[in-house]
């Protein structure tokens, strides 16, 4: 006897419960809603002047570098892996310009490089959630810029853990410094932070 396909329908039907929360009062509250395996996240502030400046001028750099056909997009939709119960929003998504036509959520396993900008109000995500959804969903190269300490890290190399898929490798750097996210290199210069 097996209970897996009864769980596996639970989970589902869960997940579309919070999606459909997250749809219906995503324009009512400040910030973002995201679904974690946890459960919804909600960010409560929205992003301020260096977080969203920090997000541009990295999609902006990586633009300069970048062969035309891929884009550092800072926009919506989310990324979203059903099966998984998991939607994210990264600040800044590399992606292949086909893999951004059609309708919906992109499909995570098109992403070459989550880039995300540590929230002032709740770091935890951007540090601990997403460090262990990323890797679950496939997504091969995760960035942080922290603004609140003027660093940050790449990670790299998803291997298998009990815990399950994880990051391998961490290079962290400090604001200043040149960064390598995935296959192209920019600078940190003068990249803002919080005060």
């Amino acid at each position: 006897m097996t209970i897996a396909p009864d769980d596996a329908r639970r989970d589902t039907l869960r997940y579309r419960a919070m999606r459909d929360i997250v749809e219906r009062m995503q324009d009512g509250v400040p910030g973002k809603l995201e679904i974690t395996k946890e459960g919804i996240v909600h960010d409560m502030m929205a992003p301020g002047r260096p977080h969203e400046l920090t997000a541009a001028q990295v999609s902006r750099r990586l633009e300069k570098v970048m062969p035309d056909e891929f884009m550092a997009h800072t926009g919506t939709p989310d990324v979203e892996d059903e099966p998984e119960g998991v939607m994210r929003h990264p600040d800044v998504m590399v992606i292949a310009v086909a893999d951004m036509e059609g309708a919906g959520s992109f499909d995570p396993r098109t992403i070459l490089a989550a880039v995300e900008v540590v929230s002032r109000s709740n770091p935890d995500n951007d540090w601990v959630s997403k460090m262990r959804d990323y890797p679950l969903l496939g997504i091969p190269v995760y960035v942080i810029f922290d603004p609140r300490t003027g660093s940050g890290a790449v990670c790299s190399d998803i291997h298998s853990t009990p815990s399950g898929p994880r990051y391998a490798t961490r290079k962290d750097f400090l604001y200043g410094e040149d960064v390598t996210i995935g296959e192209w290199t920019i600078s940190t210069e003068k990249l803002p932070r919080y005060s």
